[in-house]
């Protein structure tokens, strides 16, 4: 029986292919346990972990980056200005989730910006001589080129959405489709009868779903086509506000607002109150997000709960899998998976 410590058959340090002997796994299992992929059974973890133990093996980090070609670095991008970046605590909650998942690993995270052309073009450079193992891309829109740029650059990526329901590319998101709907029933459970929605921009996938949510939700309850009051937004609290506005002008008889997220949600609510609306008496109001912001208004904001920290945590954990995995990214592709976690409707003042 071996013991802590134990040298390897040459003499010297035991090596990687000593242990997956020792634990009767190939290499690539070693391997993918020692980086912390997913992709492995809790029995094989354990075994692999006790030879390990029983060899003394210890990784050397330097020369297994080295030798698999890898940088232990993963960008974060964010295809947006940084002035939203900030105002959104979406992206702050999300940066977060990675940011927990990602402290027991030796990957670093580079938080990066391309939301100009001429970000983009850099981006794409600094993609293509491969600085990162891979890339967890946040808030992606339909007609972003990056998401096919890492395609095509065969760099590992996760997307924090799905471009569209025939995404190719792993994704995490919530269920944007039951959450607005969830919400639409609540509005009509309390007896609001003309319930406008003020939507997020339309080029992201997920706020085409919480349109469909809303829309469903008012159909199947018996309303017709023409009775479906909806405002584009941008996830802004000046498109929130703008939107709530319109809305206003179109059915003066509103009495509910489902709106896209939070912040819009807040824009709206300074906009009744310079219509004299009061929240709920006259205007029952909903956000999207469940953010501090929902916690923090006056009334608290009644909000669709996505879990945006565990969003981050399982994007690290599909990226890492990704990475870990030898295989060509044509084979990888068909295993792509997309991850969609459930909402809860949260319940407070306003609605």
């Amino acid at each position: 029986m071996a013991t802590h410590g134990t040298r390897g058959r040459s003499g010297g340090r035991p090596t990687l292919e000593e242990v997956a002997a020792r634990a009767g796994v190939g290499r690539g299992t070693v391997s993918r346990v020692i980086n912390g992929s997913p992709r492995v059974s809790d029995a094989t973890r354990a075994a692999v972990e006790a030879a390990v133990a029983e060899l003394g093996y210890v990784p050397n980090t330097a020369a297994r980056a080295l030798a698999a070609n890898r940088t232990n670095a993963i960008a974060l991008v964010v295809p947006e200005p940084e002035t939203r970046f900030f105002a959104e605590p979406y992206f702050s909650d999300i940066l977060r989730g990675v940011g927990a998942e990602l402290a027991d690993t030796e990957m670093q995270l580079l938080l990066i910006f391309a939301g100009s052309d001429r970000e983009r073009q850099r981006l794409a450079q600094y993609l293509a001589a491969h600085r990162v193992d891979g890339v967890l891309l946040v808030s992606v829109h339909a007609d972003d080129p990056l998401p096919d740029l890492i395609a095509q650059l065969e760099i590992p990526a996760v997307i924090s959405g799905p471009r569209s329901a025939a995404e190719t590319l792993p994704s995490v998101d919530s269920d944007n489709y039951g959450g607005a709907r969830s919400a639409v029933e609540h509005l009509l459970a309390r007896g609001c009868r003309h319930i406008g929605h003020i939507t997020g921009r339309l080029d992201v996938y997920g706020a085409q779903r919480r349109v469909d949510g809303y829309r469903d939700a008012l159909l199947d309850a018996g309303y017709g086509a023409d009775e479906l009051v909806i405002a584009q937004g941008d996830f802004t609290e000046e498109g929130g506000q703008r939107a709530m506005r319109e809305l206003l002008a179109r059915d003066p008889a509103l009495d509910a607002v489902f709106a896209g997220s939070d912040v819009m949600a807040a824009g709206a609510r300074q906009a009744l109150r310079e219509a004299g609306r009061r929240i709920p008496d006259d205007v029952a109001l909903i956000g999207y997000d469940d953010s501090a912001i929902a916690r923090h208004m006056d009334p608290p904001l009644t909000s669709v709960r996505q879990p945006i920290e565990e969003m981050g945590r399982r994007m690290l954990d599909l990226l890492l899998t990704e990475i870990a995995d030898d295989r060509p990214a044509v084979s990888r592709g068909l295993e792509r998976r997309q991850v969609v976690l459930a909402t809860e409707l949260m319940v407070r003042a306003s609605a």
